[in-house]
């Protein structure tokens, strides 16, 4: 249980490295994202968490 702890921390930090480095580029992002089909947000939601699965598998085994 401390490791999802452990690994929820740690997004937060890179969520709020990436707003606080670069808060204009995000902001145009999500300007940007009414623009984009549903279809392909859903896509890179998938291969987001088959990458994050792919790297949690590899560092525990």
């Amino acid at each position: 249980m401390d490791d999802l702890w452990a690994a929820l921390g740690l997004v937060l930090v890179i969520e709020g490295a990436i707003y606080a480095l670069f808060p204009q580029a995000m902001i145009d992002m999500m300007r940007r994202l009414p623009e984009i089909s549903p279809r392909s947000i859903r896509l890179a939601g998938i291969v987001a968490v088959a990458l994050g699965w792919m790297v949690v598998r590899f560092i525990r085994s």
